[in-house]
Formats: C-alpha cells, structure tokens, sequence
C-alpha cells in the first residue's frame, strides 16, 4: 500500500477494477459501505476471484443490488458478510447463512470505526467524478463513507459518472490525498428503491400523524409505505414551513420541499436546507436532489445524534415498527431470532425529540399483519422469545394504530397496558386485556 498522499502532492495512482480485486488477500476485512455506494465494478472483479480466496468478510449496509460475489459462491465458502442494517437482498443472505448483523445506532457509525472496528484492510465505495479542487462526492451516500476510508489501510474510491452530485461540503466528499487508488466504475445510476403501496389502513393511520403536525415542526420520517403515507396526508394537511432534518431523504420528503410545505424557515440549525444522511428512492428523486442547493447530505453523525438533532426545535420523528406489548416495548427489527431489518436510527431519534424543545416521537403500526392467512394482533402481552427491542418502554412516547394515538410517557404499566390495548384491533381487546389480568400487569384492584 502506499502511504496517504498530502494535499498538493501526486494524486492517487488510477487502477482496473481488476487491479483493485487483486490486492484481496485470504483473511481480509473488506468494507463495501453503505446503500448507492457500494462498489459494482469492483464486486464484479471481485466475483471472478472469489473462489480463489479464503476467509474473507465484507462490511457493508443496505445492499440495493445483487452482489457478485454472492452469485459467484453461493455457499459462501470464501466470502461471507456482516450488515449494519438489513435490506431485503441482505435478509435473504442472512436467511441463507451468508450475512451476520451488525448491531449499532446509526449515528455512531463514524466514532465505532474510529474508535471500535477492529480493522478495515480494504475500503471501496462509489463517488462522483472529481472536482476541480480534488473532492470526490459521496453522492446520496454521505453515512459513515468518510470516516471509514480513514480506518481504510487501503482506500479506493469507484468513479461513477452515472451518480447524482449532492451538496454537503466536506462531509460529503473525500479528497484525492486521503486515498490510494481510483477505479472507473460502470456509469449505472443508483438503484431505485420502489416506494411501497400505501394501504387503506396505513393512510388511516397517517391521518392521525398528519393531524398532530404544527407549522414549523422539524421532521424524521423513516423508510416504508406508513411513513411515506405520512408525507402524502401532510401535502393536504394545510401545515406550512415544515423543516426535514432526517437520516433518510425520500421521494416523500422531497415532494414536500418541491410543493413548498417544508421550507425549513422556522428551523434554528441549518435553516432554509433539508438535511439528510442518505437518499434512496425514484430515479425522480435522485434527479431533484442532483446540484440541489435546497438539499444537504451530512455524516450520519451530524444528522442522528440526539445532542445534534435536539438542537432544533419541535423535532418530530414519525417511524414504523414492528410489534408492540403491552408496557410499550417497540420490536422494529426481529421477530424472535429472525433478523430482518436492524436499529438504525429510530432509537436516536426518538430520543432526540424528547430532548428536542417540544418534540414529539411516535411509532405508527397496523394494529394486525398476516400469517398464512391468519390474522394477529401486532399489540401482543408479551413479545415472542428472541425479539429483540428496538426502543425500551422507558424511551416510547407516543403510538399510533389505525384505531388512534396513545402517549404512553408518565403512564404506569397498568396505564400503558390499557392505553396498548385501547389501540390494538377490537377484536383482539378482550383476550388481550385478560392475559394483562393474569400476567399481573393490570392489579385486579387496578381502578
């Protein structure tokens, strides 16, 4: 490897995608980054060598596309990977025994590979060509891609012309003296991240959000059809001069920029700029957000830390989950030991708008889901063995079914049960309220 290069000396030395696979030793640590900037040349490369190597892992987050090497060893006796949060390809992998998770809140990202990922050998995400001052773009994919190319021993970048240019300053570009090797990548565009239907029973419930929004609120809105139901209710809703100070920048979200409802005038950080750690959604969206100066892509860091977020005020963070019990644990991530999504950033931001002046968190569900044509009540009394809780009854504050909006902050056990249960789907209250009974979680003198 040759040593990082100081600003206005040579410029990192310009190799194949071959070339850069070629430098995978047996044993190495890879990190494909996160969503739109994973590498794809690169894979490819790599896909070619895979029966060569052993022992190898690689780091990423949200895979988007089918990954090479996985085709190229689909037992995964050379390559294996470990995901900071689950898309559907990398559920299927996990499902298959080729994907581990990662647990972390996304907005400690930069600081665990700083200070807790043991090693990355190898780095390679996708960026924009270069600027005329050395700066490579992260594109939609700001994250944790600079702080990572830090650990890097090696760091390379794939140039993607294909990508679109997004406005973040430096802490959404790397310069040419902190890397190795530049790649020329394949020109595709981002993939496409199709938004999901909204159902009857989701707009139902985005209704009841949309009612609780003011002029000025800042906005959170996580990934799924209910949140995006939230955004398509608040285009009619009559509010005015939103804020978006989010993780997550979807088609939602800009067509609220794009109608003039989230100007981000009243917000006291970074005001008249939607914020956001990356994007993912229509080749539309990708194209709005292409040299938008409305828009700012940060480190994950800047954007997720409750201290950083609460810094606004009447932050309002709207997110989907799971599964509930009756105390108000919100299981958003595994039913029982099945993993299928991961924390991200919804823990961080339920607590940054508790600290936020104001603030409001709530957690939208269905009150039921499908199971081999079964119906089932998603408030249950106690979560099935092995779920794991995303956020602790201690943190939720308000819940939202289609049948209406619970707060559960203050409340006791027996408060938040009945609170749980006056939400969950009527068919399922009796059962539900007497299992509270017998587990002792409503006292039988409770009045």
């Amino acid at each position: 490897m040759s040593a990082r290069l100081s600003p206005g000396t040579s410029r990192p030395q310009r190799i194949t995608a071959e070339q850069a696979a070629a430098l995978v030793q047996d044993g190495m640590w890879l990190d494909y980054g996160f969503g739109a900037g994973q590498p794809d040349a690169f894979d490819a490369a790599l896909g070619a060598r895979a029966r060569e190597l052993r022992g190898v892992k690689i780091r990423n987050c949200i895979t988007l596309r089918p990954r090479a090497h996985h085709a190229a060893d689909p037992t995964g006796e050379h390559i294996l990977t470990a995901n900071w949060h689950f898309g559907g390809y990398d559920r299927r992998q996990h499902d298959a025994g080729l994907c581990n998770y990662l647990p972390f809140n996304f907005g400690e990202a930069p600081d665990l590979y700083r200070r807790f990922v043991e090693r990355v050998d190898i780095g390679v995400v996708q960026v924009c060509p270069r600027d005329a001052d050395g700066f490579y773009n992260f594109s939609t994919a700001a994250t944790y891609h600079k702080a990572m190319l830090e650990r890097a021993r090696i760091a390379i970048v794939e140039v993607n012309p294909g990508l679109p240019w997004c406005h973040g300053g430096e802490g959404n570009a790397i310069h040419e003296s902190e890397l190795d090797y530049v790649l020329d990548g394949d020109g595709r565009p981002p993939a496409e991240l199709p938004a999901a239907e909204a159902t009857e029973t989701d707009m139902a419930i985005a209704r009841l959000v949309a009612a609780e929004i003011r002029d000025g609120d800042c906005l959170q809105i996580g990934i799924g059809g209910l949140p995006g139901a939230v955004c398509r209710a608040l285009l009619s809703s009559g509010v005015r001069d939103l804020g978006i100070g989010t993780e997550m920048m979807v088609d939602g979200l800009a067509d609220l920029v794009r109608a003039g409802v989230a100007t981000g005038a009243r917000k006291q950080v970074d005001p008249g700029l939607a914020v956001y750690a990356f994007a993912m959604g229509s080749r539309g969206l990708y194209d709005y957000l292409d040299r938008n100066p409305a828009f700012s892509s940060r480190a994950v860091d800047y954007t997720n830390l409750p201290r950083l977020v609460a810094r606004n005020r009447h932050v309002v963070a709207v997110n989907s989950t799971g599964q509930m019990d009756l105390q108000g644990q919100a299981a958003s991530e595994s039913s029982g030991h099945r993993h299928f999504s991961g924390t991200g950033g919804q823990l961080g931001f339920v607590r940054a708008a508790y600290e936020s002046e104001g603030g409001r968190a709530i957690l939208c569900m269905p009150s039921t889901y499908d199971k081999r044509g079964e119906r089932k009540s998603r408030v249950v009394v106690e979560l099935p063995p092995g779920t794991v809780v995303t956020v602790p009854r201690t943190d939720v504050m308000h819940v939202a079914t289609e049948f209406g909006m619970v707060c559960l902050k203050g409340k006791s056990v027996a408060e938040r049960a009945k609170a749980m249960i006056s939400i969950a789907h009527p068919d399922f209250r009796e059962a539900l309220e007497r299992e509270a009974y017998a587990n002792g979680l409503i006292p039988r003198r409770w009045f």
